[in-house]
């Protein structure tokens, strides 16, 4: 068993508030693991805390062979490696669409011009935003942006997705759109953690789902178990206000 990404004992307080007490968990090579919860469960918390956007107060974190949480760690580097999309877009609003995906590559891989501009293509293609290559951010609804930054991270050809509440800032009608490029991602193989309340989602393209609860991890398994048969009463009581 591949483990892409290995969660061990991570513990983050925030003042006397825990938001991770403890948690343990993995994700395999091409394993699509979505994080569900209540608000302040700890979900955002504990994916960051993977690209160490969060500093943990104590446990270790490793993607492939590199210990993220080692104070030592080249984390500029890991982070190559980690494609992160958030609730907002963080678009830079003076470049075009083909410029936000062209960027990185170019400036932080050194990849040719010609090379960055037939990738980003590739993957607007992909998106289904090929027409939009030369607009600008605000000339895109919630749902484009998305998608565009979805692209954006694809371009460095990261080994691991991570997606925090990606369509918790869109309008009901643009959700569908960004979730159908993260199912053809989950199809493809590529490896992803989803924090997310989209339980449709979870159920349908999940490998695993793991119920999070006061920073601790209180449920896991297969979607189709967790939603119709949760062994904990906690993780029931959720579903069922929810769905």
């Amino acid at each position: 068993m591949n483990e892409r990404i290995r969660v061990v004992n991570a513990c983050k307080n925030f003042g006397s508030l825990k938001a991770l007490n403890n948690v343990s968990m993995s994700v395999t090579a091409g394993e699509t693991v979505v994080i569900i919860g209540p608000s302040g469960s700890g979900k955002s918390t504990l994916l960051r805390s993977v690209n160490r956007l969060e500093t943990l107060t104590s446990g270790d974190i490793w993607i492939d062979d590199d210990h993220v949480t080692n104070r030592n760690a080249q984390i500029r580097r890991i982070r190559e490696g980690v494609g992160m999309v958030f609730q907002n877009f963080n678009l830079f609003p003076h470049l075009s669409v083909l410029q936000n995906i062209t960027i990185s590559p170019m400036r932080v891989k050194g990849i040719s011009k010609s090379v960055a501009v037939a990738k980003a293509m590739e993957l607007l293609e992909r998106v289904g935003l090929s027409e939009k290559r030369d607009a600008l951010p605000e000339q895109l609804s919630g749902g484009q942006k998305q998608r565009v930054a979805i692209a954006r991270s694809l371009a460095m050809e990261p080994k691991v997705m991570l997606f925090d509440e990606p369509t918790s800032a869109l309008d009901p009608e643009m959700v569908k759109e960004v979730l159908d490029v993260m199912r053809d991602l989950a199809k493809g193989g590529m490896t992803m953690m989803v924090v997310t309340h989209e339980m449709g989602f979870a159920r349908a393209t999940a490998d695993r789902v793991i119920f999070m609860d006061q920073g601790e991890i209180i449920e896991e398994g297969e979607p189709e178990r967790v939603f119709s048969s949760a062994k904990s009463e906690r993780t029931r009581k959720f579903l069922n206000h929810i769905l």
